[in-house]
């Protein structure tokens, strides 16, 4: 291995340590709290090289919290199954993804995690939903309908962790809420 592919490695490294640590305390402490130092300190390295990496809080906060859904192409599903298969790719998400607990955290005590979670909400699930509907003028409508079930759902299950939400079984919840996604997306409008 050259040296310069040695370097590589160390650096790909430290930005993951960097961006772990990151993610860990914006979670607990919020954007305004979580200092610069103390992420260093918690990656086992020097706050000068996380600036060198990130360039400032904001842009760690950008990068830690960098968020793609990875929502599935409606063109290849059916109609009437878009519910469920959101219900369910959102659930698996939240299960394998500790950044999105991060947002979720971090967005509703700051404007910096506010301004994120807007982005992912602009950028991700109102395309989505412009796709679906059968208005596309009403999908930021449609979209925020959805987003208010799914993050009230994560809220309650993986942040708060209320013992009924905790408890229900995948199977539960999609069979809750796949329904109300459905009509979220297709029904006509009230």
């Amino acid at each position: 291995m050259s040296d310069t592919e040695k370097a590589l490695r160390r650096s790909d490294a430290t930005r993951h340590a960097i961006l772990v640590a990151a993610r860990e305390r914006f979670a607990a402490e919020g954007y305004d709290r979580a200092t610069i130092r103390a992420i260093a300190k918690e990656a086992k390295i020097d706050p000068s090289m996380v600036m060198r990496y990130y360039g400032s809080k904001e842009g760690l906060y950008a990068a830690a919290l960098d968020v793609d859904l990875r929502l599935p192409d409606p063109a290849g599903l059916d109609p009437r199954d878009v519910g469920r298969v959101l219900v369910t790719h959102f659930l698996d998400l939240w299960e394998e993804n500790e950044v999105l607990s991060a947002l979720l955290r971090v967005g509703a005590t700051s404007q910096a995690g506010a301004e994120r979670i807007q982005g992912v909400f602009r950028d991700q699930l109102i395309p989505l939903a412009r796709r679906v509907c059968p208005e596309p003028e009403q999908a930021p409508i449609r979209a925020a309908l959805i987003a208010s079930q799914v993050l009230g759902l994560a809220l309650t299950r993986y942040v708060l962790r209320l013992p009924p939400a905790v408890a229900l079984g995948r199977e539960e919840i999609v069979e809750w809420l796949a329904p109300t996604i459905q009509r979220y997306l297709t029904a006509p409008r009230p």
